[in-house]
């Protein structure tokens, strides 16, 4: 089971990977200032990116860490919910030694207690329990949790999160552990491709049911999301997003990565390094600020139109010994359909066309003739493929008088006429100087032997 969960992960990572939309990143700029020191939001039906800022910037992750200790937990669990792991204190001693305590999540996982896998799961996404993110590694990791933080990493790098550093699995202060918003929202678009995973990082509330725990647990126990914009008696709640994670470190800011969907349009939103405190000094949610103004942003000014309709007619071009009018009408190969900001007219996308230079029947339909850009401003939005609208069939006496008259212009039968031309007139020369000399040997000939006579009169011995 676990070969074939190995190969059904790799297959998913080449789709994740291979899958893009035809439109290259294009990003728009909100009416408002974002406080997060890097932000990214993508749509996840195109993969298009509707906003960045700093995306690319090294930031420490805090426990956004855990959406990667998640993959790798439920990509070498067989059963999560059969699964059952009893917990150690031994595990939390580094939590104890740990020298920015603010930092520290606990979801009240004490020694002895006994949970699934599953539970384990939820405790790490919805609290960032450091103590789920210690037993989770350390049994995953056969007793080693930096053989687990290996495969963290390992993982990272199948994805293609080249800027990604992970040294814990819990988040906790390491200057070593970085990330960025882009491989951030790259991590968690492949952590949705992973069974389970979405179900856990989106539940608002879950009610836990360990398998045996010590009293001093109170009977009602539910660990809630620390996404409070998932709930509606919070002042930073918008309808319409879901989960994923929260992460704070007193050294690396606020730290926020959630979903988000409207009119059936799915967002993706990462935001790092908020600040904790505004210029008095006064503790302040920028993170969530950032995200509800981001959000309501995106669903009150984003619409998908089309860009480039399939049965618009490009451009003609003209086709060589065809049969028929000569000439072919190219059209764009797919419909280019995008997220698309209200307030920007379409008309003003500019559309650079480049065509083959030269077309010979016969021509079949879909058959790429050329290449259309289109463009805003300098940044390129899409390049889509133009091809022929219909087949050019090839007319035969066309093609042979086209042929002939491409043989002789061919220059290589030039200069072998010229060659030949030269050959035949020193051969003509040769042969009028052959036939010169031997008609002056002939009379040369002659005139000698009346010499001959005059002198010896005939007696000649």
């Amino acid at each position: 089971m676990k070969k074939f969960i190995s190969v059904l992960s790799a297959m998913l990572i080449g789709i994740y990977i291979s899958a893009s939309n035809i439109c290259d990143a294009i990003s728009f700029t909100p009416p408002f200032d974002v406080n997060s020191q890097s932000a990214y939001i993508i749509n996840l039906d195109t993969k298009s990116v509707v906003y960045e800022k700093n995306a690319d910037a090294e930031q420490m992750p805090a426990s956004l860490v855990d959406i990667m200790t998640a993959v790798v937990v439920l990509e070498n669990c067989e059963d999560p919910d059969s699964v059952t792991i009893t917990a150690d204190k031994s595990l939390y001693a580094e939590f104890e030694e740990y020298e920015y305590p603010d930092d520290l999540r606990y979801a009240e996982i004490w020694d002895g207690d006994t949970f699934t896998v599953t539970d384990y799961l939820y405790a790490l996404m919805l609290t960032s329990s450091c103590e789920a993110a210690n037993i989770l590694a350390n049994y995953f990791g056969n007793q080693n949790i930096s053989a687990f933080v290996d495969k963290m990493n390992q993982k990272a790098k199948e994805i293609g999160a080249e800027n990604t550093v992970f040294t814990n699995p819990h988040g906790l202060y390491d200057p070593k552990q970085v990330s960025t918003a882009k491989d951030m929202a790259l991590i968690t678009e492949y952590a949705l491709t992973v069974p389970g995973f979405e179900d856990i990082a989106t539940t608002e509330e879950y009610e836990v049911k360990p398998l045996s725990y010590t009293t001093a647990h109170e009977e009602e126990w539910t660990w809630s999301h620390s996404n409070i914009m998932m709930s509606a008696a919070s002042d930073y709640y918008v309808y319409g997003v879901k989960g994923i994670k929260t992460g704070n470190l007193q050294l690396g800011g606020r730290n926020l990565i959630t979903m988000a969907s409207s009119d059936g349009i799915k967002y993706l939103l990462v935001l790092m390094n908020a600040p904790f405190y505004d210029e008095n000094g006064d503790s302040k949610y920028y993170h969530l600020i950032d995200a509800c103004n981001l959000i309501e942003w995106v669903f009150d000014n984003f619409n998908y139109q089309v860009l480039l309709s399939k049965d618009e007619e490009i451009a003609e071009i003209k086709v060589e010994d065809s049969d028929g009018s000569g000439y072919v009408l190219v059209k764009p190969k797919e419909e280019l359909s995008t997220l698309w900001y209200n307030d920007i007219d379409t008309t003003s996308i500019q559309k650079n066309i480049k065509l083959a230079d030269s077309v010979t029947a016969p021509v079949k339909k879909g058959e790429k003739l050329g290449e259309i850009e289109l463009k805003l401003s300098d940044e390129v939005i899409a390049k889509v493929d133009l091809v022929a609208a219909d087949n050019v069939d090839r007319s035969f006496i066309k093609f042979n008088l086209s042929m002939a008259k491409s043989f002789f212009s061919n220059k290589w039968f030039k200069r072998a006429m010229i060659i030949s031309s030269i050959i035949s007139l020193l051969y003509l020369c040769i042969c009028i100087w052959a036939y010169t000399d031997a008609k002056n040997r002939a009379n040369g000939s002659f005139s000698n032997k009346k010499i001959v006579k005059k002198l010896y009169g005939g007696k000649r011995k």
